[in-house]
């Protein structure tokens, strides 16, 4: 890592809660939207990241039978769970309430250290007050 890498502090997790019907459900929260500076589609980015996820340090899997790739990725080194998602032209870590910021990081680290591109990092934070 670099001394002007993004250090993934979490400003707002989000709050989970069991609905009578089932299921679980979460507002607000924490999304990391990483986009490549080239052109990269979806196809390349989901192969990038299930490359990088093979590594024996994470259990993930892509359950959701969506139209774009969502992965819930277990980092077992960290102890730690989030959301990984690829869609228009970048990937996302969308933040779950126990996720931790080093697993984050060292996610991050490992996609820098797999593509040939440097990568922008932004954060968007959402919730009530």
């Amino acid at each position: 890592m670099t001394d002007d890498a993004p250090t993934f502090d979490i400003p707002r997790r989000p709050q989970r809660s069991f609905p009578r019907e089932g299921g679980v459900e979460y507002e607000g929260g924490t999304v990391f939207h990483l986009s490549p500076d080239s052109e990269a589609d979806d196809g390349e980015l989901a192969a990038l990241v299930e490359g990088v996820l093979e590594d024996d340090r994470y259990t993930y899997g892509d359950w959701f039978e969506l139209p774009k790739p969502v992965y819930l990725v277990h980092d077992e080194r960290h102890g730690t769970a989030f959301r990984v998602v690829v869609r228009y032209g970048r990937v996302e870590f969308h933040v779950l309430p126990e996720t931790a910021s080093a697993a984050l990081r060292t996610l991050y680290a490992r996609l820098r250290e797999e593509s040939d591109c440097a990568w922008r990092v932004d954060c968007e934070t959402t919730g009530v007050d």
